[in-house]
């Protein structure tokens, strides 16, 4: 059975950092695509960083370039986002998708929800003073 199960969500102050991991059971994460997406209240679910687990390439939303960093441990079939110099603005739940089906994403493409197969229950991430 697939399954993604993320973990690592909690309360932290401005300026704090945090660490989320992303379990894979069921299928090995080596072949595909990685993706952490967040989602505000009130707000439209958005790409945040993913990771290419065949060739390596990552990619950063603009709101979170040089403050998040994405990677991936085989061994555990595992994906992490380590979030440093946390705002208020990156509350939300973050979630981990995979996508299984043909086909690769790019820089242009790799921020869409539609294109990823399988999906984790969410982790919740609050930055307040």
């Amino acid at each position: 059975q697939v399954q993604l199960v993320e973990s690592g969500g909690n309360l932290v102050q401005p300026g704090g950092s945090l660490r989320l991991s992303c379990a894979a059971s069921g299928f090995p994460l080596d072949y595909y695509i990685i993706t952490w997406f967040r989602q505000a209240p009130g707000k439209e679910r958005e790409g945040v960083s993913c990771i290419n687990a065949e060739d390596g390439a990552t990619y950063y939303a603009d709101s979170v370039k040089g403050r998040f960093t994405i990677s991936r441990d085989g061994a555990k079939n595992s994906v992490y986002l380590q979030m440093n110099s946390l705002k208020p603005e990156d509350t939300a739940v973050y979630y981990c998708a995979v996508r299984t089906r043909p086909g690769t994403l790019d820089g242009s493409n790799w921020y869409g929800a539609r294109a990823y197969d399988y999906w984790g229950q969410g982790t919740q991430v609050t930055v307040s003073s």
